[in-house]
């Protein structure tokens, strides 16, 4: 429709041509203002400055804004369209975007961008009265379940059964204050992870956590679920590491994370994993700090805790045992003879009228019933909601209570996972084999053997990734002796109350004296089996394997074959012994047996003699052995 100019009253035109005139006015002012910030920020080089990388989540040192590139993959986070991988650009649009008043409310990034907002205000000092009006109704509505005046480092232990979860694993807890009785149960998780489809395959799930398959993100939810997902229903025991974060660094965290929601980054599970990504968190929190700069090829999750320890932010220790490891902690206080009696109570709750069970005094009874009821609860946490389960329960409940008070077992705490030797190690060593003597260098990328300390590592757990072992012999050039790519060995005891399978897998390039030849070849190993204590920290295991290998020796350059592994493991305070005796035979006849034995002599914690002596038969008469004597340094 046409505008009649006929039709509007002369002071009407006016109001509306003044009206023009003062917004373009405005606009003209906002313009002028805005590149005069934006000047400002280049002449200062603001965007070089690390709290500015550090909110943007880039990695680079360079002399130009073009030298950094973030890990956040979505577009959706920056306002320039190379904000990316330009710094200085990315900092030049957030000064404009917050000028535009087209950007409304919960859209401006003095809703959206808080962390940032801050810290331009900081260093430019932006006149509030030039800025156009917001309601962050949004950030606000965040903000009322998330109010934290102490921020808390979490570590649930190793759980060998998870792919995802075999190096332990960290996030960050928010704690409210006295005013809101600074209930654990009441504060706010952040963690990180990569983003998986529901039901996806574990094997997809590691090739694709290598290779950068998945996209990360950050997830906030209440703590008391993550104590029912590891403390309960995965029986991993938590360390929680309280931090000195100030109230402003604490403040500047959170911020940073209302920026972060539903923010996809980059995940590698060795690397950019859960842990790093709570790094970059803490050097946000507190500027001029350096956490990630030495996690260049892996972040193991306790590693990044002791990076933390080490520049001194943490300021307490509290240890949280799993179900599990109080039921544990419980059995071993009784006779092992009552164990029965315990069992039969959560089978059958008549046991206690049991002359067996009566003559017992009455503070044995009661510890009995309340064994046999932490049992139970145990069992609906491993095969879900049983009806069957729950009346038992119930009904040992009732029972329990008609004994007087007493309170609950308090679990000693073991060495914590931060006072443990280092992740990776070096070897040099010694020996002979085949009637030839030879020097072995050896790295291990990750992360802990059988025989290694075992103070602050779970007793008989195994996992290694990335070993080599590399020979000068004395009749040979340097050669390559063994590659491990992934070793894992679980060795959890068996008892009346608990039966897991013992298990291993390994797979590399191993070299094999084959038929008189000695051949490198490559062999993918597993097999399941049992393990179980005795006398104290002594474990027997036997375990039956299945091997398929590529050898040029053998009958057929591919061949598979059965097995057998079983050995007794001993733990005798720092120090660790370890018989073994193992084979396999393959399809061609070709077999081969072998009996070996390892002692680690703990010098300290990242030092160690390590003695290894093998002996091997095969077919034909054939025999020969194994020796060597190395010093191994973790770091």
């Amino acid at each position: 429709m046409k505008l009649q100019l006929s039709a509007i009253r002369p002071y009407r035109l006016l109001l509306l041509l003044l009206s023009i005139l003062v917004t373009n006015a405005v606009y003209a002012d906002n313009n002028d203002l805005v590149q005069q910030l934006q000047d400002q920020a280049s002449q200062q080089r603001l965007w070089q400055q690390s709290e500015w990388i550090n909110l943007l989540h880039m990695e680079g040192d360079g002399e130009t804004s073009d030298d950094y590139h973030s890990s956040i993959r979505d577009k959706q986070f920056f306002l320039a369209d190379n904000g990316s991988n330009n710094a200085e650009a990315e900092l030049l649009a957030t000064i404009a975007s917050i000028y535009n008043a087209r950007l409304k409310d919960d859209l401006n990034p003095q809703c959206k961008y808080i962390a940032r907002f801050n810290w331009l205000n900081k260093n430019l000092v932006i006149d509030p009265d030039t800025l156009p009006k917001v309601k962050c109704e949004k950030y606000i509505s965040w903000r009322k379940d998330i109010q934290p005046e102490h921020v808390t480092l979490i570590f649930p232990t190793y759980h060998l059964n998870s792919p995802s979860s075999m190096f332990g694993h960290t996030l960050l807890r928010l704690d409210p204050g006295i005013d809101k009785g600074e209930s654990k149960w009441l504060s706010v998780a952040i963690n990180f992870g990569a983003n998986t489809p529901d039901g996806e395959n574990s094997l997809l799930y590691a090739y694709k956590g290598l290779a950068g398959g998945y996209p990360g993100l950050f997830v906030t939810d209440y703590y008391y679920k993550k104590i029912q997902e590891y403390n309960r229903i995965e029986h991993r025991d938590i360390w929680e590491y309280r931090l000195n974060l100030t109230p402003e660094e604490t403040e500047l965290m959170v911020t940073h994370l209302w920026e972060l929601q539903n923010v996809n980054f980059d995940y590698f599970f060795f690397d950019e994993n859960c842990s790093y990504r709570l790094l970059e968190l803490l050097e946000v929190a507190r500027p001029g700090t350096e956490l990630t700069d030495e996690f260049v090829i892996t972040a193991i999750p306790i590693d990044t805790v002791k990076a933390i320890q080490k520049i001194g932010m943490i300021e307490s220790l509290e240890y949280r045992p799993a179900r599990a490891t109080i039921l544990s902690y419980m059995l071993d206080q009784i006779p092992e003879t009552q164990h029965k009696i315990a069992i039969q109570l959560s089978e059958d709750i008549d046991t206690h009228k049991k002359t067996e069970f009566t003559n017992l005094p009455e503070d044995e009874q009661r510890q009995l019933i309340e064994i046999a009821y932490k049992y139970l609860r145990y069992q609906q946490a491993e095969e879900g909601r049983n009806p069957a389960i729950a009346k038992r329960s119930f009904e040992l409940l009732k029972l329990r209570n008609t004994y007087p008070e007493s309170s609950a077992a308090i679990v000693p705490p073991p060495i914590s996972p931060d006072k443990g030797h280092g992740s990776k190690r070096a070897t040099f060593a010694a020996g002979r084999r085949l009637d030839n003597y030879y020097g072995e260098f050896g790295f291990k990328m990750s992360f802990h053997d059988l025989e290694d300390n075992e103070q602050g590592f779970l007793q008989g757990a195994s996992i290694n990734i990335g070993s080599i072992q590399v020979r000068a012999e004395e009749n040979e050039t340097l050669r390559l002796y063994r590659l491990d790519f992934v070793d894992i060995f679980s060795l959890a005891p068996r008892t009346d109350f608990f039966k897991p399978v013992a298990w291993r897998v390994y797979t590399g390039f191993e070299r094999q004296f084959t038929k008189g030849v000695d051949q490198l070849g490559y062999h993918v190993t597993g097999g399941g089996g049992g393990n179980w204590k005795f006398l104290g920290d002594n474990q027997f295991y036997a375990l039956a394997t299945g091997r398929l290998e590529i050898n040029k020796q053998l009958d057929h350059s591919v061949e598979p074959g059965i097995g057998f592994i079983t050995g007794l493991l001993s733990h005798f305070g720092s120090n660790t012994a370890r018989l073994e005796v193992s084979g396999e035979h393959f399809t061609g006849d070709t077999y081969r047996l072998r009996a070996q034995y390892t002692h680690n002599f703990v010098i300290s914690t990242n030092n160690s003699l390590k003695f290894y002596a093998k002996y091997e038969w095969q077919e034909n008469n054939t025999e020969f052995s194994d020796i060597n004597l190395g010093y191994q340094y973790y770091f």
